[in-house]
């Protein structure tokens, strides 16, 4: 086991049931246990969804006594003892997609988010994982710990890094999960594909990662001022927009005047299942094309069952990510192939205490959108 001696408490932001406030509370310190790490957090994700989620939203579970957010950066302070890796002073990006080690295949839960909706995701976050990392330290699954190049990513450009500050980091947890879908249906470079919605904070990580894949992208959207930000975020011709009419056919054709379509990835809301762009991107796809649809509609959605068989489509459901697509991400991120800074369309648009959350929510709530995120620095 490594070891580094521990504060006794630590301050940690915690809800005691849902529509109960998030209060700032002194709570003992975890300490690592085999299969664990703890991580002193530098930053973590202020994410505007989390105060409405807090309120007890259907579909969202978590425990009594619950801390959230699983979207870090952190330094290692102290290890279990069947740690391989991991050393204290390591600079470690956190995620919060844990599957049991014994059934890894059925139970999951989104650490510092929801529990799941069987007995046994429930228990198994309210006993192993309540704590998630709005707090001076979190206790980690050593699968969800990831260790960073910190030279490379916050080095000095003079000296061969990037210049990254440690907050620039966080984006790497939200372009994870698009990297799952991209990897999923295999898009490779040189290859065109829709990415609809596209002007979200997921759906527009879709854009850069499929970017810094070396994809060609067509961006979808209903906004075109929207569409048009995206676009301009990135080098001219690498990103071909196309706003939704509500006519399939009409839109269909538009998504085909770019190029032939290799793939398509949906990161629809809940509230889309009456949305046309569903219909015309698959009608967009060549033959053997590939989809992945990656959220969650709430809704039942017509599927255009020929034009899948006459054109040989692939489509498959993507639920996050591997660990290997997180261990290729952090390869592009510090090659310098998926830009985390300013140059790639993201921004950390604020920074703030831990006794200062409900300021960085609002600020948040004010500034969704791509590559945009708001930092808590414990």
């Amino acid at each position: 086991m490594s070891s580094t001696t521990l504060p006794a408490t630590m301050k940690a932001l915690m809800v005691d049931s849902p529509s109960q406030p998030l209060q700032l509370k002194t709570v003992p310190t975890p300490s690592a246990t085999p299969g664990s790490c703890i991580v002193k957090i530098l930053a973590v994700e202020a994410d505007a969804n989390t105060p409405h989620i807090l309120k007890g939203v259907p579909g969202y579970t978590f425990p009594a006594n619950f801390v959230p957010a699983a979207h870090a950066i952190g330094r290692v302070v102290t290890t279990g003892p069947d740690a391989t890796v991991l050393r204290p002073g390591q600079l470690v990006m956190l995620e919060g997609f844990i599957r049991p080690r014994d059934d890894p295949n059925e139970e999951q839960i989104l650490w510092g988010l929801t529990a799941g909706l069987t007995p046994q995701s429930l228990r198994f976050m309210a006993d192993n994982w309540a704590w998630g990392c709005m707090a001076e330290y979190a206790r980690a699954p050593l699968e969800n710990v990831y260790p960073l190049d910190e030279a490379r990513l916050c080095g000095s450009p003079a000296e061969g890094g990037l210049g990254y500050a440690v907050e620039n980091l966080l984006h790497l947890p939200t372009l994870l999960v698009a990297m799952g879908g991209l990897r999923a249906i295999d898009v490779k470079p040189g290859e065109r594909v829709i990415v609809a919605p596209a002007t979200g904070g997921f759906s527009g990580a879709a854009v850069q990662v499929a970017l810094a894949i070396g994809a060609q992208v067509v961006a979808v959207g209903r906004s075109r001022e929207s569409l048009l930000k995206l676009q301009g975020l990135f080098p001219p011709g690498r990103v071909q927009i196309v706003q939704v009419t509500g006519d399939v056919e009409k839109d269909t054709v538009s998504l085909k005047q770019f190029g032939p379509v290799d793939a398509y990835v949906d990161l629809s809301p809940p509230e889309a299942s009456n949305s046309t762009h569903l219909r015309s991107c698959f009608a967009a796809l060549r033959k053997y094309g590939r989809a992945c649809v990656m959220n969650i509609i709430g809704q039942d959605v017509a599927v255009q069952y020929p034009l899948l068989t006459w054109n040989s489509l692939t489509v498959r459901g993507q639920f996050m990510y591997e660990r290997e697509d997180a261990r290729l991400m952090i390869k592009m991120a510090e090659a310098g192939v998926l830009r985390l800074g300013e140059d790639g369309g993201n921004e950390v648009v604020g920074r703030f205490k831990l006794e200062d959350v409900n300021e960085a929510f609002a600020l948040a709530a004010k500034n969704h959108g791509v590559g945009k995120l708001v930092a808590l620095v414990p």
